[in-house]
């Protein structure tokens, strides 16, 4: 029996924000991304309404006067589309990424890697099924606790021998702790917009 897709938004998106590096989040900026994907898709219909839910309302306007921009410099030829297309495709991806707080570094080309987990939100988003997404981010976790607890429990045998195995129990407890509770408030909160290359905030419990 297939999973319900409505178990991605909290537990496998959140576990990818936490887990992967910040540039790699940026699957959007690439010529193979979502943004792109449905710049493409207006351009073909001459209808700007695909791509209007990837920016903020606020920059609807920029986006739909670039739209127009572009259509009417498609029409000089096969070297004036091919333009027209790249200069939207770079404009509307910069807003997009604007709109979420970070900064643009240009498109990425076609066929550039992604993150395995990235290629998995995306298919299970396709195919309304998220279990291979799960189980792999299920798995990635697991083993991110069970190496800080290991590492930790292993420091905790020799804390009182001397200041500076202390010191190193220390460091071990604080880290799994923190990733602990970073994973666990997470997954307690509702899912909120993500922000792309932001940093999430650091616990407010310190030890």
């Amino acid at each position: 029996m297939k999973t319900s897709s409505r178990a991605i938004p909290w537990f496998c998106l959140l576990l990818l924000a936490v887990l992967l590096p910040a540039r790699v989040l940026a699957h959007c900026d690439t010529m193979d991304g979502p943004v792109v994907q449905a710049a493409k898709l207006a351009l073909e219909k001459g209808d700007v309404t695909p791509v209007l839910k990837w920016v903020r309302p606020e920059s609807e306007g920029k986006i739909r006067e670039a739209f127009a921009r572009t259509l009417a410099v498609r029409t000089g030829g096969t070297e004036a589309k091919a333009l027209a297309d790249t200069w939207f495709f770079e404009t509307l991806v910069r807003i997009h990424r604007a709109g979420e707080g970070a900064p643009y570094e240009g498109l990425e080309p076609s066929g550039t890697p992604i993150e395995p987990s990235i290629a998995l939100a995306d298919k299970a988003l396709a195919t309304g099924d998220p279990a291979e997404l799960i189980r792999r981010i299920s798995g990635r976790v697991a083993d991110g606790l069970r190496e800080r607890f290991d590492r930790a429990a292993e420091a905790k045998k020799h804390a009182e021998e001397s200041v500076a195995k202390g010191r190193e129990f220390v460091a071990a407890y604080v880290e799994l702790t923190h990733y602990a509770e970073r994973l666990d408030a997470d997954a307690a909160s509702a899912a909120a917009p993500h922000a792309h290359g932001e940093a999430r905030a650091a616990p407010a419990h310190e030890h």
